[in-house]
This record gives C-alpha cells, sequence and structure tokens, in this order.
C-alpha cells in the first residue's frame, strides 16, 4: 500500500464477515483466559457472590419444584420477586435459573455463564460496527475492545449481572434496529459504502424484550435513549419518516410486551427504600468528562468520589488502548462525508458523556458512572467505523506525531489524576506507542488483517496487568464457591431463621468456610445452603419493616435490633419474632458479645452448635417450631382463625368473631394483597406497616378468608404484552408483504455497480 492509501478499500465477502466474527468470539474467550490468569475468582465477586448465584439457585429449585416464584413470605424484604433483579419474565434467565441447583460450584458456573454473555455483548458491537459500514476486521476489535473496557471488565462483568445481560441484548437490539430501518425501500446515501440492509421486525422486538425483561431499569431507559439516538440517525441519513415511524411501532410493541417486568415495582415503589422520585446531584460515582475521555491509557486509575476515596483503585474509565491514538491516522476531511450515516452513533455517544457527569441520581437512576460502557460503545463503534473506512497513512510522519501528542495529552490527565503512579503512567504511555507503531507497519506492509490481529492481542496482556495490578480488589466477599463443602459445614438448620448481625465486623480471617461462613450468612448466601432464612440481599427492600428491624440491603442489622424483635407491638401486645413466626433466632458473637450470659426471652432457649460458638449464639423456642402451625397466622385477636391451607401467594382460613376482630399474617405488606370472605371482597391493613392485617366483621360465623398476593398490574401486564405480540404480528406481515411486494417489482436491493459487501445479522 502507498502512504496515501486508505487502510481497507477491498470489498468483503460473507466469509470475511464470518471469520472475523469467530475472530471476535476467541478474542472474548482469550480476554477471559488472560483475565481468569490474574484472579480466578474475577467473574463471581461483589453483588454476583452475594445475589445473583444464590438467587438462581432459589429461583431453580422453585421452578423444578413446579412453582413461578413471584413470592416467597419467609424472606421477607428480598421475597418479592418482583421487586428485584429475578428476571422472572426472561427465558434465558429461567434457563439459568433451572440449571444452578445441580451445579456445585457457584464461581465457576457464574463464569460459564457470564463467559456467553460477554461473548453475546461482544458479537452485538460487532454487529453495530457492520450495519455502519466498518470492515469486519475493525467490527472484530471493537467487538474483543468492549467486553475489556474499565467499567464493564471490574464491574458490570465481575459484579452486576443484570448490567452485563440486559447490555448484551441492548446491544444486539441496536444492529437489529438499523436493520430495520435500512430494509426494503431504504436508499444509499451518495457515495456511501453500505449497502442496504435487509432486516424484519421480530429481531428488535426480541432483543429489546429481552433488554427489558432482564429487570434492571437501566438497560431499559439505556436502550429506549438508544432507540431515539437511531430514529434521529436515520431521520437525517435516510431523510424518510417511513423508517423511523417502523422502528417507533415495534419499539412500542417491545415496550408493551415488557411493562409486566417493571409495573410491579412502579406500582410498589411508594413502600421501598427507592420510592421517591427526587433529582439530586450529589457527586457520588459522577465521572467529570475530563475522566471519562481518558480512555487509552491503561494504567489510568480515575478521580470521582466513590466508595473507596477519590482516586479509584481500577482503570474504570479506561476503554481501549488504540481508541485515542487512533483518531490522527482517520482523514477527517473524507469522513464528513458520513456526518449523517453516523450521526446516531455520535448521539448515542454524547447523550452518554452528558450522563456521566450527573445528576447523580434521577429517581431510581442513580451512580452515573453506571452508564460508561455506553459510552465505550459509542466510541469504539464511531472509532472503528471511522478506521476501516477513512484510515489512511498519508502525511504519516505529521499523524505520528500527532498520535504521540495525543498520548502525551492523556499521561498528563493520568498524572493529574493519579500522580502517585507517574512512572507506571509513562510506562503505560511509551507500551501503547510502540504497540501503535507496530499496527501502523503492520497495516502499511502486511494488511489490515494483520494490523488488526496485534491490536486484538495487545488487548489480552493489558488486561492481564489491569486485573492483576487491582489485587486485592476491595470488591469481594469471599463466599463459599463449593456448595455442598458449604453446606457440609453449616448448621442444620431446620424452620425458619432469622439471624442478627453486622457484615462489617467481619474480619478478612474470618471471611472463609472454616471461619465466619461456616456460621454466619450476609446476602443471599442462605439459598446456596438451601436454608430458610430471612435474611436476604435487597436493593428495593420495604421501608417501614426495614425501618421496624433496622435492616439494611444486606441483612445486617444494628444494634438494637435484639431488642426489637423481643419487644412487644404495640397495636398487638406480640414480640416481632412471633408476628414474624419465627423458628429460630441467630446472635453474630461479634455484634451482641454479652447475649450468651443474659437470660433467653420467655419462651425462648439458648441452644449450643458444637464448632459453631465463636461466632454464633442461637435462640430456639421451648415448644419447638412456629412455622408450620396454623398456617401464617400470626395472631388472631376477639377472632378464632384456623388454616386451611397455605400456598407461597395464598393463605386460606376459616374465621368466626362474634364482636368483630383481626387476624394479622406473617407476610409483609406489599401492595399487591386482596382479601375476601365468602367470595366478598373486603379491605385489608397492616400492622406496624409492614405485617399483612385483615378485620373480620362482627358475627362472622365458620367464614372462608381468602387472601391472596398478585404482582401489582399483573392484568394490565398481560394485556399489554398481547397488545404488543399483536402490533408484532402486523408489523411481521406488513413487512413479508412489502418484501413479497418488492420481489414482484423486481426492486433491486444493491445499487447497480455497488461492490458487494456482505453485511449479515450473524445471529438473525
Amino acid at each position: 500500500m502507498t502512504d496515501s492509501a486508505v487502510l481497507d478499500s477491498r470489498p468483503h465477502s460473507r466469509r470475511d464477515v464470518y471469520r472475523w466474527g469467530a475472530i471476535t468470539v476467541i478474542g472474548v474467550i482469550a480476554g477471559y483466559a488472560a483475565v481468569l490468569l490474574a484472579n480466578v475468582r474475577h467473574y463471581f465477586t461483589d453483588d454476583t457472590e452475594s445475589q445473583y448465584t444464590a438467587l438462581w439457585i432459589g429461583l431453580g429449585r422453585a421452578l423444578r419444584d413446579g412453582q413461578f416464584p413471584v413470592m416467597v413470605p419467609e424472606q421477607w424484604m428480598s421475597g418479592n420477586n418482583t421487586m428485584d433483579d429475578a428476571g422472572l419474565f426472561n427465558p434465558p434467565q429461567l434457563l439459568i435459573d433451572l440449571i444452578a441447583p445441580s451445579v456445585d460450584n457457584v464461581a465457576l458456573y457464574a463464569t460459564v455463564v457470564k463467559l456467553i454473555f460477554s461473548i453475546i455483548a461482544a458479537t452485538g458491537v460487532y454487529r453495530i460496527c457492520l450495519v455502519y459500514g466498518a470492515r469486519p476486521a475493525w467490527s472484530a476489535v471493537a467487538g474483543v475492545a468492549f467486553p475489556l473496557s474499565g467499567f464493564f471488565l471490574f464491574f458490570d462483568q465481575a459484579s452486576w449481572m443484570t448490567a452485563l445481560t440486559g447490555t448484551a441484548w441492548m446491544v444486539h437490539a441496536w444492529a437489529s434496529a438499523v436493520h430495520y430501518t435500512r430494509g426494503p425501500g431504504a436508499s444509499d446515501e451518495p457515495g456511501s459504502r453500505r449497502r442496504r440492509i435487509a432486516g424484519g421486525p421480530i429481531p428488535v422486538f426480541v432483543f429489546l424484550y429481552l433488554t427489558i425483561s432482564t429487570q434492571y431499569i437501566f438497560p431499559a431507559v439505556e436502550a429506549a435513549l438508544m432507540l431515539l439516538a437511531v430514529a434521529v440517525g436515520e431521520l437525517v441519513c435516510q431523510r424518510k419518516w417511513q423508517p423511523v415511524a417502523r422502528l417507533t411501532a415495534v419499539s412500542a410493541c417491545a415496550g408493551l410486551a415488557g411493562l409486566l417486568t417493571f409495573l410491579p415495582s412502579m406500582l410498589s415503589a411508594k413502600v421501598t427504600w427507592r420510592g421517591t422520585a427526587q433529582i439530586n446531584n450529589d457527586q457520588f460515582l459522577t465521572v467529570p468528562w475530563s475522566e471519562s475521555l481518558n480512555a487509552s491509557l491503561p494504567s489510568s486509575l480515575p478521580a470521582f468520589t466513590s466508595w473507596w476515596g477519590y482516586v479509584q483503585p481500577m482503570p474504570l474509565t479506561y476503554i481501549a488502548w488504540f481508541l485515542i491514538p487512533a483518531l490522527a491516522f482517520i482523514d477527517w476531511k473524507r469522513a464528513r462525508e458520513s456526518w449523517r450515516e453516523l450521526s446516531a452513533v455520535a448521539l448515542f455517544a454524547l447523550i452518554m458523556l452528558m450522563w456521566t457527569a450527573g445528576p447523580g441520581s434521577i429517581g431510581p437512576l442513580r451512580w452515573p458512572v453506571r452508564v460508561l460502557p455506553m459510552l465505550a460503545i459509542g466510541l469504539l463503534v464511531l472509532v472503528c467505523v471511522l478506521l476501516g473506512r477513512y484510515g489512511t497513512f498519508q502525511n504519516w510522519k505529521n499523524r505520528g506525531i500527532a498520535a504521540g501528542v495525543l498520548i502525551l495529552a492523556l499521561w498528563v490527565r493520568s498524572f493529574s489524576a493519579d500522580p502517585h503512579h507517574a512512572l507506571w503512567h509513562v510506562v503505560a504511555a511509551l507500551g501503547i506507542a510502540a504497540v501503535g507503531a507496530g499496527v501502523v507497519w503492520l497495516a502499511r506492509d502486511r494488511g489490515i488483517a494483520a494490523a488488526a490481529a496485534l491490536t486484538i492481542v495487545a488487548m489480552f496482556p493489558i488486561a492481564y496487568f489491569q486485573v492483576s495490578a487491582a489485587q486485592p480488589t476491595p470488591m469481594p466477599w469471599n463466599l463459599p464457591a463449593d456448595r455442598a463443602e458449604a453446606m457440609a459445614k453449616f448448621p442444620d438448620f431446620t424452620g425458619t431463621t432469622l439471624q442478627l448481625g453486622e457484615r462489617g465486623l467481619l474480619q478478612p480471617a474470618d471471611r472463609d468456610i472454616d471461619a465466619a461462613y461456616g456460621s454466619l450468612v450476609f446476602g443471599n448466601y442462605a439459598r446456596t445452603l438451601e436454608l430458610k432464612y430471612v435474611n436476604g440481599y435487597t436493593p428495593t427492600g420495604h421501608f417501614y419493616f426495614g425501618e421496624v428491624l433496622c435492616m439494611r440491603w444486606d441483612s445486617s442489622v444494628c444494634p438494637d435490633a435484639y431488642r426489637r424483635m423481643f419487644a412487644p407491638e404495640q397495636s398487638t401486645g406480640r414480640p416481632l419474632v412471633d408476628l414474624m413466626k419465627l423458628d429460630r433466632v441467630v446472635l453474630q458473637r461479634a455484634l451482641f458479645p454479652d447475649a450468651r450470659e443474659q437470660a433467653a426471652p420467655e419462651g425462648w432457649k439458648w441452644v449450643d452448635y458444637p464448632g459453631h460458638e465463636r461466632y454464633i449464639a442461637v435462640l430456639e423456642r421451648v415448644d419447638g417450631p412456629v412455622s408450620t402451625v396454623n398456617g401464617r397466622v400470626s395472631d388472631a385477636k376477639n377472632v378464632t382463625a384456623t388454616s386451611i391451607s397455605e400456598t407461597d401467594t395464598t393463605s386460606r382460613v376459616r374465621v368466626s368473631s362474634e364482636q368483630g376482630g383481626r387476624v394479622v399474617f406473617a407476610r409483609l405488606g406489599w401492595p399487591g394483597y386482596r382479601v375476601t370472605l365468602d367470595g366478598k371482597q373486603i379491605p385489608i391493613t397492616t400492622v406496624a406497616k409492614s405485617f399483612v392485617a385483615v378485620d373480620v366483621p362482627a358475627g362472622t360465623q365458620n367464614a372462608e378468608l381468602v387472601l391472596t398476593w398478585r404482582p401489582p398490574g399483573w392484568k394490565i401486564g398481560i394485556a399489554t404484552t398481547v397488545a404488543g405480540l399483536a402490533g408484532l404480528g402486523l408489523l411481521q406481515w406488513m413487512y413479508v408483504r412489502s418484501r413479497r411486494r418488492d420481489d414482484d417489482t423486481g426492486v433491486e436491493e444493491r445499487p447497480t455497480g455497488e461492490p458487494e459487501r456482505e453485511l449479515v445479522d450473524v445471529v438473525s
């Protein structure tokens, strides 16, 4: 190639597309291997070990028993699975749940599951690049780079599982949306390098629905903003409203189908910790633009406020080593001809850049740092498309100097944020300069394939050193990975158990199966052990119950919790342990060091569990378990109440009351409960704003009281789902009909003289 040649101007075939798609998959696997060499538990940390894997096991056991686990009353705050990240209406997630109970090593299972979704995410980015006209080689570079970008690698992949899955489906929705808008009737811009791409509404609908039904609000909102950007971009590019109308219609159908996922949490928000719709900017986990743009220095440790102070211990704003220096090798004069085609990508990246800087919270949307992966997607797609279409060596010496200046700017920004690692920043800057020079040489003398290969291969040692340098990471709980071993060493606690403890009191040496984790549970760990605990992980807990018990998201409690549990509740005169029908209370010795020396509360006794005395003191009822006695009726005043039958969502009770009375149930007062008395609906109330209660009218004799719970808005959700599917059917019929009409009239999809470029949908 000559110095003035474009990096790759040759047409590419279907074989090229699939070959580089396979390279993308192999690259993701290689990147995973590099990360695991640095930390074998990288993909089993923080929320993954404390929330998700145990949740999968609990849901999977229920599904295998023939139950659809929308509600598990004994788990109280964490038992309403329509509120948290269960993904109850997401088919791939249900498959993950079904398999989970059969796997003993939950760390291995989480790593494999995340590998699959990382491959899905990478191929989605690959597809986006293709539909915007990138060469397959550069599309693969973007695809492999994304799972190794800073925030996605250290948070979404390592910890926040639903962010990973939601993003994986969302990027495919993006690619399919562009396919759909550029279907039959779409015309190429003059001089465009892309061919018209056909694609129907079904892939758009499916990927959007999978994004929404992960039950995590961020991917759903990000998908909406992506669709807005695509709609604006295609309107600018095609100058036609019909393609945008089609995209809007199928997006609305997917939104209607996915409404059932969020209706319960929306209608229950008033009783949760996140019930406020306020907009605040507290600067916590908001990222200054100067940091979010410092994307190519692997040693960069950005400066913004988080759990670990101001300078972060991980390269969260890093995207890819080549991203910024590559800007020097783009022919920007020629690139201007594609501004219409790429306007959607640029708009999406700009929106996400604005979001990273705040506000700190918008209702349930908190911590803007979470959208850094979206910024990474936008910038990777934009740069890799431009590299493939307008990369050049013209005036290569000046471009080399420009690249050096960009690298110097990266070093200055990283040094300013983290001056204590100035030498490492120098090494990193010299390293990417050397590798960049090698890529340029290969592109000129060996071709684009070799250059792209080196660009990808260079990512693996960078990932290894980044993960290795972050050890010991501040995120892990170090929960046991081997379920069988953990279950064998933990006490065999039958019945319903409540633990009163504080996770912050655990010392590093305590976080082991042979230490505290052989006696104590935090987060969802009890579900891993297949034990029935009140304690669980809940990001959207019940506000009033949390106040009564002073219980937090990870199930830790305050030192006053012990007194509160055995103090009489004002309106019933019964202690909380009775209203909750608890069989056992486990006290963490570190939080209650003198409790064992005190007399047991009335009706309770201290029970010894040899080998566990160091960490726990155990109270059990003198007269044996009560959780299985008379269903979930926990108190009856001036009324006789006899349980007829119980399920997780329904209590049937035979009641009689001459003067009128009240029945209290060991159920948390989530919205969605209704009650009938002999088929007639009557009002429902709560005790301490937490416990479901029913006032039985005077003169009631041997009547059947039926208390049921359904997710709030479930009828509306089913109706909108049916409407969304019906709308999809209509759109698909219109699409097939238009294709047949075009075939009958001999409409050509490829402009005359345009070389064949198989920008195929590698999934659909």
